[in-house]
């Protein structure tokens, strides 16, 4: 299982951050190969299922994540099935009048056979997806988006 984890500081109260994060449909709008995700079901923690389409070295790969952690303000721990299978946490900590955010990915790669010579490959994809995605949210938050 491969793992990818990134922190970014971004100038706004944890209550907007997790807002934000909290509505499936703005994830394609910071996550560059996120080219789906759709609420299918509120979850009786608070948290929801969620189809969504990943778009990898050009490969459509489908599935859900399922929020089975969820903790406002503080985190999300989802779990990752379908042709992508893994764990996605997101960790929100308030600092004053800003969030640090921390975004961890672990999953398998999907290509069984391939798994040693593709893994770095995809370790090095996903960790610039990690870093861009929060450099987005980064940016559309403190730019004035609303949740």
């Amino acid at each position: 299982m491969a793992e990818v984890t990134h922190t970014v500081q971004i100038d706004v109260p944890v209550e907007s951050v997790f807002e934000y994060m909290d509505r499936p449909e703005n994830q394609p709008e910071i996550t560059p190969s996120l080219t789906r995700s759709e609420p299918v079901e509120a979850l009786s923690n608070g948290g929801k299922r969620v189809a969504y389409t990943y778009t990898m070295a050009g490969m459509e790969l489908d599935g859900h994540v399922e929020a089975v952690a969820y903790e406002p303000e503080r985190r999300i721990g989802w779990e990752m099935t379908g042709d992508l299978n893994g764990e996605i946490e997101w960790e929100f900590e308030p600092d004053g009048d800003e969030t640090e955010v921390t975004y961890t990915a672990r999953y398998d790669v999907p290509i069984p056979v391939l798994d040693a010579l593709v893994e770095p490959f995809v370790e090095r994809y996903n960790e610039r997806e990690l870093r861009t995605t929060l450099e987005n949210l980064r940016t559309r938050l403190e730019h004035g988006a609303t949740p």
